[in-house]
């Protein structure tokens, strides 16, 4: 079967055409069968995903745009990519978090190492050209930790207003650390 006929099977497919779609079934489901094994190295989960795969294919035929590229390239692409969304769906929340701890450093910042590197009194220089305000909000955020949600309400202005007023803070400071 050739792409161009392959090509015109997902158009008829788009249109519910059930003899269109029972054809490209039988014409490209060992391919698309073979790319979910290739994924998931399990075949009951395999061919499970193949039916799901398919499901797709019946609902979404109407996105397939006809082009000079092959349609199984297409094909191809939603049973990778629901195969590999199985893949991440089996995965426990917990895992993630695992992660983000061991990508987490828990050596002081750059502010913190800044101030223990003899620059304390510039920054406090620096600090003290803003507002007040404006000080206490980047003093808390990147000194003490605070979020960006607790600052807003500690200060009863909105999340936006509080991260602009932090971006603009650090602007100020950068340009008064460099003169």
């Amino acid at each position: 079967m050739t792409p161009q006929d392959i090509s015109n099977l997902i158009v008829r497919t788009s249109m519910k055409d059930r003899a269109a779609f029972d054809l490209l079934y039988r014409q490209t489901s060992a391919k698309l069968f073979g790319v979910c094994l290739r994924v998931l190295k399990d075949r009951g989960e395999a061919e499970e995903t193949l039916q799901e795969v398919f499901v797709k294919i019946w609902t979404k035929a109407d996105r397939f745009v006809v082009s000079d590229l092959s349609p199984i390239s297409w094909l191809v692409a939603i049973a990778r990519n629901h195969a590999i969304d199985r893949i991440r769906a089996r995965r426990e929340p917990a895992a993630y978090i695992d992660a983000a701890l061991d990508v987490a450093d828990p050596a002081p910042g750059p502010e913190a190492a800044a101030v223990a590197g003899g620059e304390s009194e510039r920054i406090y220089r620096c600090l003290d050209e803003l507002e007040k305000d404006r000080a206490a909000a980047v003093r808390s955020a990147y000194l003490d930790g605070e979020s960006y949600a607790e600052l807003a309400a500690r200060h009863d202005v909105p999340l936006n207003t509080m991260r602009t007023w932090l971006r603009r803070s650090l602007l100020k400071l950068r340009e008064c650390l460099e003169r």
